[in-house]
């Protein structure tokens, strides 16, 4: 397998996943805080790679249109969107459920050696 993302296609996906995870983190303020917001732009990205690299990877530049500098633009917009969306859904689910520790009010317990 051969990867032909450059550095403008790699760059607009970081934008793009950057871009998600702001908005994520708008719209699920309560949840996606504490630096939660970050997981999804790893996912946003890694998923965004996948679909294009690997997924999409075979086709050619007459194939995919626009196809920015080996992005496959539309494809990750798309596909790239539903994971990360289903991503931030599952974590949401996760932490209401309380599967997955949340802190409460930015306080979280310290330990100094000492247990009380």
């Amino acid at each position: 397998m051969t990867w032909d993302l450059g550095p403008q296609g790699l760059g607009l996906l970081l934008l793009m996943a950057v871009g998600f995870g702001v908005v994520a983190r708008l719209l699920a303020r309560t949840t996606l805080s504490h630096g939660r917001w970050i997981a999804a732009v790893v996912v946003y990205a890694a998923s965004g790679l996948f679909v294009s690299e690997v997924w999409f990877g075979w086709a050619t530049k007459e194939d995919l249109q626009p196809n920015v500098d080996g992005l496959s633009f539309d494809e990750v917009l798309l596909l790239g969107t539903l994971l990360s969306v289903a991503f931030v859904v599952a974590l949401r689910l996760a932490l209401r459920s309380g599967a997955l520790p949340a802190r409460r009010h930015g306080r979280h317990l310290r330990h100094h050696g000492r247990h009380p």
